[in-house]
C-alpha cells in the first residue's frame, strides 16, 4: 500500500529528508516502526526501539497497534519537552 511518511525534529535530520512517499506491505504502525529500523543508517537508528519516539496515524497521535490504510500520513517525531 502507497503511504507518506513524515519525519519531525531529531528524526528528521537523522533521515535526511522530511517525508517520503513509501509502498509498504506494514499493516499497522509497529510493522512501519519495524521496517523503518530495518533500514541501514542513521534514520533507521532514530526509530529504534528503546527509543522515545511518537506517532501520529493522519494527524491523529496513534500508538502502535493502528492499522495502516492506503493513502494514509504516518508522522514520526520525539517526544516534546519544555519548561
Amino acid at each position: 500500500m502507497k503511504i507518506t511518511v513524515r519525519y519531525f525534529a531529531s528524526i528528521r535530520e537523522a533521515a535526511g529528508t522530511g517525508s517520503e512517499a513509501l509502498d509498504t506491505p506494514a499493516a499497522t504502525l509497529a510493522q512501519l516502526r519495524d521496517e523503518l529500523i530495518g533500514r541501514a543508517g542513521a534514520g533507521g537508528a532514530a526509530l529504534a526501539r528503546g527509543r522515545a519516539v511518537r506517532m501520529a496515524l493522519n494527524q491523529v497521535m496513534s500508538d502502535e497497534s493502528a492499522s495502516l490504510q492506503e493513502g494514509c500520513e504516518v508522522a514520526f517525531f520525539p517526544p516534546v519537552t519544555g519548561g
